[in-house]
């Protein structure tokens, strides 16, 4: 069995702790959110706390890097992580943090074979579910024509977006709170479709499984038929061989019957 390399040991080590930093993340990503009005020293510790995580990743990146056989490959098809661990430092985009560190988490999650797709749909709609809440309340909390003003009309507001129910009774006003709109309308979309495609995958599969069954048990017969067919050859083969055929009988001849006696009359 060939030996993990000390990347991949490097990955399965530190899976699990990057996703508890990532928890840990979208906890002080929500608090200054959901509770604006809360001590400045615990909104400051929450700041701290994202700076925290984001290094982490960053360098969870670089080991990686480092440990990469080829350095090129491996910045070519992780450009993902890197654009993830390079996001926070543009500063107009600071409401897309949560989705650099998702996007992380969701590429080393799926490292790991033992996670199916049903997984990653149910993770994939929490999170942006999570996150459209707490970005579109962060941006229309304060807007002067705004009417998502809690986390309750912020969470119904993901629901029917991602959904493409669109009720209308909730709405972005801002301009970032509608790239944000449609940026959950084509995710809604995209993971509709997914889930489509698997469950169709999935019939597909039963009825392919079905066939060759069935094609197997057709085959098995027609050689079981074939097989019986040579056993008869092979029996009248023998019994032709062992015995002459049986002649004409004889007729046999039946003894005579007794003639009658005749009948005497009594003396006088």
């Amino acid at each position: 069995m060939k030996e993990p390399s000390r990347q991949a040991h490097w990955e399965r080590r530190t899976q699990a702790p990057l996703l508890v930093l990532a928890v840990a993340f979208a906890v002080a990503y929500a608090v200054p959110i959901v509770a604006p009005d809360a001590d400045p020293a615990v909104h400051r510790a929450c700041t701290h706390a994202e700076w925290v995580v984001w290094g982490a990743f960053a360098v969870d990146y670089l080991v990686r890097l480092v440990l990469a056989g080829d350095r090129r490959v491996f910045v070519r098809t992780h450009w993902l992580d890197l654009a993830a661990v390079v996001l926070p430092l543009v500063q107009p985009l600071r409401l897309l943090r949560l989705v650099a560190t998702l996007m992380l988490v969701g590429r080393r999650a799926r490292m790991a074979p033992q996670i199916r797709l049903t997984t990653y749909v149910a993770g994939a709609v929490v999170g942006l579910l999570m996150f459209g809440s707490l970005a579109v309340l962060s941006v229309e909390r304060d807007a002067p024509d705004g009417n998502i003003k809690n986390l309750g009309d912020a969470v119904w507001w993901s629901f029917t977006t991602m959904t493409t129910v669109g009720y209308g009774d909730h709405s972005p006003t801002t301009g970032l709170g509608r790239v944000l709109a449609v940026g959950l309308m084509l995710s809604g979309i995209a993971l509709l479709g997914v889930v489509t495609a698997n469950i169709a995958a999935w019939f597909i599969a039963r009825f392919e499984r079905d066939d060759q069954v069935e094609r197997l048990q057709l085959a098995a017969i027609l050689e079981l038929q074939s097989e019986v067919r040579a056993l008869r050859a092979e029996v009248a083969a023998l019994g032709g061989g062992a015995a002459e055929p049986a002649g004409p009988a004889e007729p046999v001849e039946r003894p005579a019957a007794p003639a009658p006696r005749e009948a005497t009359s009594p003396t006088p």
